[in-house]
């Protein structure tokens, strides 16, 4: 019998309180721009602020070393498993990220400045439980532990070592913050067409990853019970069973920030600004991030066996192996390169745009992945997006 669960939950204060902050600024930036488009003596009709908040669903990359205690190597793995319980030991493999952005460029100007956030945070919890009976053909109500006293679930026998049975149980927390400030020019003059746009920037990237996963794993491959008759009835009366388990708490994290550039494109596709029209947006990323990795590891692993009447303490058990090493602490400074991208369509009418896409970050080498040593690992996030963006002060 196996039993696997999954379950997630995210966190949303961090994220809107950032998200409040942005909109906060947004308005400053509108009120100023309101001002300026009022006495300006350029084209009014054109927002010089525009307000974007938006979400994305993210795949997330899974580069840390696995977490194998000795006696799940497959040859020592007790009978009952059906499934892999080394599938259970995965950090998050998606989560949902929102993001906001705030843009403004004067009037009767080709410059545009901004500073856009974006951020994630998910948890996951899986367990799997998988279990068999030692003996066939004895109905689990017959089994016993005490005279007297039957068993009627299979969880019962196995906390009292009546089967063999593995357990695996994993939770994690991911989060990630990325901040850009950027001031970029149009060069695009029409390139692709009337009222295309293509805006080189310059700026600075700020990003923050963080994760924290705590495993266990606890297993009997033995399925040697005696039994004896109790009255009527056949009862559980002793037998062999080894208590292996292993546990592991990982906390790592990335802190960095350094120069960046990119390129944002969009040309028409079919109508006009006055009754609306789908564009085309694309653009490409890069940056290089100065930072910290940090990776605090504990594990540790226990093995120990007992032959003799369960319910008895008469017999000692006996530690065959017991493995906890120091805690594993690093900490040292490294140079992550980041390149990204994205493609998407935009409908646009007047001074408002809803925008769907795909778009892709990685940033090489950010996470130190090991456990006894340390593990480059690359930090990914890619999937579709979807935004609305408001321009304002035209």
């Amino acid at each position: 019998m196996s039993e696997l669960i999954n379950a997630s939950g995210r966190s949303k204060d961090f994220r809107w309180q950032l998200l409040t902050t942005v909109s906060a600024l947004a308005l400053i930036g509108s009120a100023y721009g309101s001002g300026t488009a009022r006495a300006g003596d350029g084209d009014t009709d054109r927002a010089t602020v525009w307000i974007e908040l938006g979400g994305q669903f993210e795949h997330l990359s899974d580069g840390e070393d696995k977490f194998v205690p000795p006696f799940l190597l497959a040859s020592l793995r007790p009978a009952p498993e059906t499934v892999d319980p080394l599938t259970v030991g995965h950090s998050p493999r998606s989560s949902f990220g929102e993001e906001g952005k705030i843009s403004f460029q004067p009037e009767n100007s080709n410059w545009v400045f901004s500073v856009g956030v974006r951020v994630g945070r998910t948890t996951s919890h899986q367990e799997l439980n998988q279990q068999s009976y030692p003996t066939k053909g004895i109905p689990a109500a017959q089994y016993t532990s005490k005279p007297g006293v039957p068993i009627t679930s299979g969880v019962t026998i196995r906390n009292r070592k009546a089967l063999q049975f593995i357990d695996a149980q994993r939770q994690d927390r991911e989060s990630h913050t990325i901040l850009d400030f950027q001031a970029g020019k149009d060069v695009g003059l029409g390139m692709f067409g009337a009222g295309s746009s293509s805006i080189f920037s310059l700026g600075v990237r700020f990003a923050q990853f963080g994760s924290k996963s705590n495993i266990v794993f606890a297993s009997d491959p033995d399925a040697h019970p005696t039994y004896k008759y109790f009255g009527n009835i056949k009862g559980f009366d002793g037998g062999i069973y080894h208590l292996n388990d292993a546990s592991l708490t990982a906390v790592r994290s990335f802190h960095g920030i350094g120069p960046s550039i990119s390129w944002n494109a969009s040309a028409p596709v079919v109508g006009n600004p006055a009754d609306g029209e789908i564009v085309l947006d694309w653009g490409a990323n890069a940056a290089l991030l100065f930072g910290r990795q940090r990776a605090k590891v504990h594990h540790q692993t226990t093995a120990q066996y007992h032959m003799g009447k369960y319910a008895s303490s008469s017999v000692a058990r006996t530690t065959l192996y017991r493995h906890t090493p120091p805690d594993r602490i690093r900490s040292r400074s490294v140079t992550v390169p980041n390149i990204g991208g994205f493609a998407g369509l935009s409908f646009r009418y007047a001074n408002a745009k809803l925008s769907l896409g795909y778009r892709g970050d990685f940033f090489f080498g950010a996470m130190d992945g090991g456990i006894d040593t340390a593990k480059k690992e690359n930090r990914s996030f890619y999937g579709p997006f979807a935004s609305v963006s408001v321009g304002l002060g035209g």
